[in-house]
């Protein structure tokens, strides 16, 4: 095996998760199927925990004919994808409501149970979620990032790595699920991508919705991995295939629930009346959009613009996982004006602090790429901390007050 996905990468969620077991009877590992969770909870089982995977037929059925009956007996427990059978959410909560022990269960889920229709009950207070999405470059480098906590602080500094131009490509092209890493032939990480997405359909979505128009969710998929980081009218992408608004969003809700895609709303105050109210949409690994796109290094570099909306989602999705591991809480939005004026991602922590990061596939900045983040320092006031122009370069530089360029390895550095 060859690549950084030849060796077992540490995942920074995994500190999260041992901290949480030592203090919460339930804690549950959250993200996309095929990201590495049950990787991440084996190494928590050590000969103390049973491991039971509800992806066995035998053990699917019998926790889904008797949920408490199935828990019985049961202790310091891995349950994994535990969202194919949301009854079970139930009984574990009756269980620990009789026994208060932290870390008598792991679970493991591929989709956001916590927005299931059938999970009447919450497990609030008894169960911690920990976000887990494919593999980030700070955790291929094996180094912390901090570009979180030094941007609130109105600083930016020097990467660790630097990747620019056919490395970054590369980078951005393979993303982060552990099957891409292994894969250094494009083609076949391709393959890859296209059955990943026929699973997900085929069997995944069946798990949260009924959906019967199975053909029309792929051609759905296909659409959204054109419009990944632009405005979402439902309308539009609905009637590209057929569909109307209503069904195309809760289409959209289920592969949200599913951690294909995530919706970015913009951000705004009341009494700002001219920007532009409407959320963005990215897919949560770039490789799988890029597959999904049918991107190659030899496509773009014959259209550069298909870059672009690879290389934002690249980096919304690195930020995203970073706000994951951070202490604190993060809000993820976007900025746009009715001017066109935007700002591609939007970070405020919960003192309504924020930072503005624009994302250019270019190796040049000038001061015109200021723009949107200068409007938003004046609407967002002293809450604004930091400006940044992440682009293909390797060079930190000033453009005003808390206004910088920066390499895009930054984020990870």
């Amino acid at each position: 095996m060859t690549g950084p996905g030849a060796k077992l990468i540490d995942r920074f969620s995994a500190a999260r998760v041992r901290t949480a077991l030592g203090d919460t009877p339930v804690v549950m590992v959250t993200g996309p199927r095929q990201c590495g969770k049950t990787t991440l909870v084996r190494q928590f089982i050590e000969g103390k925990r049973r491991y039971i995977t509800l992806d066995d037929d035998t053990e699917f059925e019998a926790s889904r004919r008797d949920p408490v009956g199935f828990l019985r007996g049961l202790d310091r427990v891995v349950i994994d994808e535990v969202q194919r059978v949301p009854a079970l959410l139930r009984a574990i909560k009756r269980s620990v409501d009789e026994d208060r022990r932290p870390g008598r269960f792991l679970l493991t889920g591929s989709a956001n149970v916590l927005t299931l229709p059938q999970v009447s009950e919450s497990l609030a207070g008894r169960m911690e979620v920990v976000s887990l999405l494919p593999i980030s470059r700070a955790e291929i480098c094996g180094v912390a990032p901090a570009f979180l906590h030094r941007a609130f602080s109105g600083k930016v500094a020097d990467p660790a790595e630097t990747l620019i131009g056919a490395d970054l490509l590369d980078a951005v092209l393979t993303g982060g699920f552990p099957e891409m890493l292994r894969r250094e032939d494009p083609r076949r990480r391709q393959v890859w991508a296209s059955e990943y997405v026929e699973a997900i359909v085929q069997r995944d979505v069946q798990d949260v919705a009924q959906i019967e128009k199975l053909d029309q969710l792929r051609h759905l998929i296909r659409v959204l991995a054109h419009h990944s980081g632009r405005l979402t009218n439902f309308a539009q992408i609905g009637a590209q295939i057929q569909l109307d608004a209503k069904t195309t969003r809760r289409y959209v809700d289920v592969l949200e629930q599913l951690f294909m895609v995530r919706r970015v709303e913009p951000w705004f105050r009341s009494r700002l009346k001219r920007l532009v109210k409407t959320p963005k949409l990215h897919f949560l690994d770039s490789g799988l959009l890029a597959a999904m796109l049918g991107a190659t290094a030899e496509r773009i570099a014959k259209d550069r613009s298909i870059f672009g909306p690879l290389l934002e989602s690249f980096v919304f999705s690195e930020i995203l996982k970073q706000a994951a591991w951070s202490d604190g809480t993060f809000a993820m939005h976007h900025y746009r004006d009715k001017d066109q004026d935007e700002v591609d991602v939007v970070v405020e922590n919960d003192q309504g602090r924020l930072i503005g990061i624009e994302v250019k596939a270019a190796a040049t900045v000038v001061a015109a790429d200021f723009k949107g983040l200068r409007k938003l320092a004046v609407a967002s006031r002293d809450g604004f901390k930091l400006g940044v122009v992440l682009y293909d370069g390797e060079r930190i530089v000033p453009f005003g007050e808390r206004l910088f360029a920066a390499p895009i390895s930054c984020v990870w550095g």
